[in-house]
Protein backbone atom coordinates (compact mmCIF):
# COMPACT_ATOMS: atom_id res chain seq x y z
CA UNK A 1 0.00 0.00 0.00
CA UNK A 2 1.62 3.22 -1.19
CA UNK A 3 1.80 6.51 0.69
CA UNK A 4 -1.36 8.61 0.97
CA UNK A 5 -3.78 5.77 0.16
CA UNK A 6 -7.30 6.33 1.55
CA UNK A 7 -9.63 3.43 2.34
CA UNK A 8 -13.22 4.34 3.22
CA UNK A 9 -15.21 1.54 4.86
CA UNK A 10 -18.48 3.46 5.25
CA UNK A 11 -20.80 5.64 3.21
CA UNK A 12 -23.63 8.05 3.93
CA UNK A 13 -27.23 7.07 3.20
CA UNK A 14 -29.06 9.62 1.06
CA UNK A 15 -32.19 7.92 -0.31
CA UNK A 16 -34.76 10.22 1.34
CA UNK A 17 -34.84 13.61 -0.46
CA UNK A 18 -37.07 15.05 2.31
CA UNK A 19 -34.45 14.51 5.03
CA UNK A 20 -30.97 16.05 5.36
CA UNK A 21 -28.20 13.60 4.45
CA UNK A 22 -26.61 14.21 7.86
CA UNK A 23 -29.69 12.66 9.51
CA UNK A 24 -30.01 9.56 7.30
CA UNK A 25 -27.25 7.50 8.85
CA UNK A 26 -24.48 5.45 7.30
CA UNK A 27 -23.89 2.10 5.67
CA UNK A 28 -20.83 -0.03 6.38
CA UNK A 29 -20.11 -2.79 3.88
CA UNK A 30 -16.35 -2.79 4.46
CA UNK A 31 -13.37 -3.18 2.15
CA UNK A 32 -11.53 -6.43 1.38
CA UNK A 33 -7.95 -6.39 0.12
CA UNK A 34 -6.72 -9.84 -0.89
CA UNK A 35 -3.15 -11.12 -0.78
CA UNK A 36 -0.58 -9.72 -3.18
CA UNK A 37 -2.54 -6.62 -4.19
CA UNK A 38 -0.43 -3.57 -5.09
CA UNK A 39 -2.06 -0.19 -4.34
CA UNK A 40 -0.38 2.91 -5.77
CA UNK A 41 0.21 6.26 -4.08
CA UNK A 42 -2.88 8.35 -3.23
CA UNK A 43 -5.34 5.77 -4.54
CA UNK A 44 -8.80 5.94 -2.98
CA UNK A 45 -10.79 2.77 -2.28
CA UNK A 46 -14.47 3.23 -1.45
CA UNK A 47 -16.83 1.23 0.77
CA UNK A 48 -17.98 -2.17 -0.48
CA UNK A 49 -15.01 -2.82 -2.77
CA UNK A 50 -13.06 -6.09 -2.93
CA UNK A 51 -9.53 -5.78 -4.33
CA UNK A 52 -8.65 -9.16 -5.82
CA UNK A 53 -5.42 -11.03 -5.17
CA UNK A 54 -2.35 -10.02 -7.17
CA UNK A 55 -4.15 -7.04 -8.70
CA UNK A 56 -2.62 -3.58 -9.27
CA UNK A 57 -4.31 -0.22 -8.60
CA UNK A 58 -2.60 2.70 -10.34
CA UNK A 59 -1.56 5.76 -8.35
CA UNK A 60 -4.32 8.37 -7.92
CA UNK A 61 -7.14 6.02 -8.91
CA UNK A 62 -10.60 6.12 -7.33
CA UNK A 63 -11.88 2.55 -6.95
CA UNK A 64 -15.67 2.34 -6.61
CA UNK A 65 -16.24 -1.26 -7.75
CA UNK A 66 -14.59 -4.64 -7.26
CA UNK A 67 -11.17 -5.24 -8.80
CA UNK A 68 -10.83 -8.72 -10.32
CA UNK A 69 -7.93 -10.99 -9.45
CA UNK A 70 -4.80 -10.30 -11.55
CA UNK A 71 -6.29 -7.10 -13.04
CA UNK A 72 -4.56 -3.75 -13.50
CA UNK A 73 -6.93 -0.84 -12.90
CA UNK A 74 -6.53 2.92 -13.07
CA UNK A 75 -8.36 6.21 -13.51
CA UNK A 76 -11.23 8.16 -11.98
CA UNK A 77 -13.29 6.08 -11.66
CA UNK A 78 -10.91 3.12 -11.94
CA UNK A 79 -11.38 0.86 -14.96
CA UNK A 80 -9.63 -2.31 -16.02
CA UNK A 81 -6.60 -1.38 -18.11
CA UNK A 82 -5.32 -4.91 -18.63
CA UNK A 83 -5.26 -8.39 -17.15
CA UNK A 84 -2.08 -9.85 -15.71
CA UNK A 85 -1.31 -13.37 -16.86
CA UNK A 86 -1.27 -15.86 -14.04
CA UNK A 87 1.87 -17.94 -14.28
CA UNK A 88 1.22 -21.62 -13.51
CA UNK A 89 4.28 -23.61 -12.53
CA UNK A 90 4.33 -27.34 -13.19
Amino acid sequence: IGPGVSIFSENHSFDNPDQPVSEQGETRKGVIIEDGAWIGTKAIILDGVCVGCNSVIAAGSVVNRDVPRFAVVGGVPAKILKERIKQIEN
